[in-house]
């Protein structure tokens, strides 16, 4: 009978040997390259389901039969024919009744995923419209689907649920509802039973809504651009400069009028964008958001269009809303949802304005009392204009730099940033109380 080692009675070398041992063999396993899977992202509408497949190319060319990581940026071209018939050939899509839906391949691309030692790791992405039988639900179906999975047994697919407007679902947050692998003790691949919960109306334009704030919140540009805008609102204009403080009504009337243009503006763009009335190339756009802040930026030290900031605020939001309409056509949605989409959308967007204006423009109107704001506001265009020039750079190159590197990492910090504003706020609000008690007596 054999007997287990006791590892109590090795000598300190012996050890020392085996651990050695057991720590190379687990380098090795980790730097292993990992047996990739597939990605299956399905987006639920109310009259079809679109899929979007991402197949490693290492993996589909064991099960496919054909070179396809060679000249792989030709793949489609060379196989796009064979490919779609495989991929077809492999899925099959139900209702709960059994009856069978209409498949159609849109699209086939080749896309680098990530860079190794032994080069590139490349996905086939094909894109997928399933479309029930009339009356039937996209909200319970059965999904068969063994691509590569039928000969790599040892393949499996991820599936997750990227778009579902009833249930609040957007891209940004897929949520997986299982794995399509072989089920070695029956020697079958079973199908995926997707049975989702009714969402509602409420829950699809709440989610807008919270894209909204977030398309903000996150949004550093957009950000950015609306606090430049607030720098000089509280000051007003003589002889090219800007002189003292305008007062309160007047500041307030100012940047109600500015942030009224500027969502008349974007709200425009936004809607003819979201609509496909008009396609705007991303690239300009981007562009332009960035040389809308550094024209900001350079009106904050020197008044350069006094008294038309509402038209300049209206032209900017026609640009940024270019931007903000990219958000919601990805989601490819149907007329209704579409149209309650950009409502919930824009709501989102103006009550995240709305908060960064109620916890800025108090502080500086408290500020714009002393000759202290002059440094504040210098300061913080000097800061708006750098960061505009790098954006600008950064989307013409298409390659980041330095500072939009700590623009994002510093972007995590803006809270500190406006509890320094409220600091110096209130600095400034005792000491011309102090000169105010001082002059009296």
């Amino acid at each position: 009978m054999m007997c287990l080692p006791n590892f109590l009675s090795f000598r300190p070398i012996q050890v020392f040997v085996l651990m050695t041992f057991i720590f190379l063999l687990g380098s090795l396993m980790s730097s292993a390259h990992p047996m990739p899977n597939s990605i299956v992202l399905l987006d639920i509408h109310s009259s079809s389901v679109n899929a979007e497949l991402q197949l490693p190319l290492s993996e589909l060319e064991l099960a496919f039969g054909h070179k396809v990581n060679e000249n792989s940026e030709k793949l489609v071209e060379r196989l796009g024919k064979d490919l779609r018939t495989y991929i077809l050939s492999h899925v099959l899509v139900r209702s709960k009744d059994g009856a069978p839906w209409h498949i159609e391949i849109i699209n086939l691309k080749v896309e680098p995923i990530q860079k190794s030692e032994s080069g590139p790791y490349k996905e086939l992405t094909v894109q997928l419209v399933m479309t029930p039988a009339l009356n039937e639900s996209t909200r319970e179906f059965t999904f068969g689907y063994d691509v590569i999975i039928h000969q790599v047994v040892s393949h499996f697919a991820l599936v997750s649920i990227r778009n579902d407007w009833e249930r609040g679902l957007s891209s940004g947050h897929p949520a997986e509802i299982g794995v399509i692998r072989l089920d070695v003790v029956n020697n079958v691949i079973p199908p995926l039973e997707v049975n989702l919960s009714q969402g509602s109306t409420w829950t699809g334009f709440a989610n807008m809504v919270n894209l909204g704030i977030d398309h903000i919140y996150e949004g550093n540009d957009h950000l950015l651009f609306l606090l430049v805008l607030l720098l000089p609102a509280p000051l007003m204009v003589s002889a090219g400069i800007w002189k003292g403080f305008a007062g309160v009504k007047s500041s307030l009337m100012k940047i109600l009028k500015i942030v009224s243009a500027f969502t008349v503006g974007h709200s425009v763009t936004l809607l003819i964008g979201t609509l496909g009335w008009i396609h705007f190339p991303e690239k300009p756009i981007e562009v332009l958001i960035g040389i809308s802040i550094l024209i900001s930026a350079i009106h904050a030290l020197k008044p350069i269009f006094p008294g038309k900031e509402l038209f300049i605020a209206g032209g900017f939001g026609l640009v940024h809303g270019m931007a903000f309409a990219s958000t919601l056509v990805n989601l490819h949605l149907e007329t209704t949802r579409l149209i309650l989409s950009i409502l919930g959308f824009n709501i989102g967007i103006e009550l995240m304005q709305l908060f960064v204006i109620a916890i800025t423009l108090p502080w500086l109107i408290v500020l714009a009392y002393n000759n202290f704001y002059r440094l504040v506001r210098v300061f913080g265009a000097a800061i708006a204009a750098i960061a505009a020039v790098a954006w600008i750079a950064e989307r013409i190159s298409e390659k980041p730099n330095m500072v939009t590197v700590w623009i994002a990492r510093g972007a995590d910090y803006a809270q500190w940033l406006i509890l320094l504003l409220a600091l110096l706020s209130t600095i400034s609000f005792f000491v011309i109380r102090n000169r105010r008690a001082i002059k009296q007596s």
